[in-house]
Parts: structure tokens; sequence; C-alpha cells
């Protein structure tokens, strides 16, 4: 198996923060028709050689290449935001004292 790939990412048109990594040579063909309607237009943010050992944001390389190989795709979902920290920068609407 080879341990190499040459990707391409896609970020949503619809969805900011999601990401969609496909083999450059394969194209979106293999990510199923509903993900496709749900992720918008997508947008390519970069083509790059994807190795077990490259650093990725908020992925283990290895983790997605097993994805791309078994599934045709790796789809990055936006990262949860904490309503608890959304509540720190809340303008208090009563007087506390």
């Amino acid at each position: 198996m080879k341990q190499q790939l040459i990707i391409e990412v896609f970020h949503s048109s619809k969805r900011e923060g999601m990401y969609l990594f496909v083999e450059k040579a394969v194209g979106v063909s293999k990510v199923p028709e509903a993900l496709m309607e749900r992720f918008g237009k997508g947008i390519s943010a970069m083509t790059m050689l994807l190795t077990p050992e490259k650093k990725l944001a908020r992925a283990e390389a290895q983790n997605v290449m097993d994805e791309i190989r078994d599934k045709g795709f790796y789809l990055q979902l936006p990262p949860v935001k904490d309503d608890y920290l959304l509540d720190l920068y809340k303008t208090p609407t009563e007087a506390v004292y």
C-alpha cells in the first residue's frame, strides 16, 4: 500500500469551517450526492502531498488517508462552539452587585 496521496482540499460554500479531502486523481466522484448537497459547491483550497508524517491542523494524517482510501473522501467538520465561552462575552442584562 502506498504511503502517500496527492489530495485536493475543498472548503464548503455553505458552511464555514467544513472541508472535504479527496484524492486528486479521483476528485469528488465517490462523494455521496446527499453530502454534496449539504456541502455545497466545493471551493478548492489547496492541493498537497499527504504522508502519514504530515502535520494537519485538526486531524491525524494517517486517519485522513485511511478514510480517503476506504470511502473516497474525508469530511472535516467545523469545531463545536462551546456555549459557555460565548456567554463569557455576553453583555449582562441585570445589574449584579
